[in-house]
């Protein structure tokens, strides 16, 4: 069987739901987004540093720590992963030169 990130993000909803004290999910979502993005930020920095260190096995779980972490602020601000997904789908429409050559400048 196949794990997706849609799993991921059903289980962190369905985990969201369940009291803070028996869910770290939970947990996070009850300190709100400004805490999950600061968890967030600190995963993001594990995994540049698995990732310069060459190391692997720490950048895949480090890797895994900040794509859940991401889901939770996405569920805590509402934003579905699916959102995200659409985002992708019209940037990869054209080359990523391209794409960021149109953003608008500022």
């Amino acid at each position: 069987m196949t794990f997706t990130l849609a799993d991921l993000e059903r289980i962190v909803a369905e985990r969201a739901a369940a009291s803070p004290d028996e869910s770290w999910t939970a947990r996070l979502i009850a300190a709100g987004p400004e805490r999950i993005a600061k968890k967030l930020g600190e995963e993001a920095v594990e995994t540049v540093i698995a990732a310069v260190a060459q190391d692997k096995a720490a950048l895949v779980a480090e890797s895994a720590d900040l794509i859940y972490h991401l889901l939770v602020l996405l569920r805590a601000r509402g934003a579905p992963l699916q959102d995200v997904l659409d985002e992708l789908a019209r940037r990869t429409a054209q080359s990523g030169l391209a794409e960021k050559a149109a953003r608008p400048k500022g």
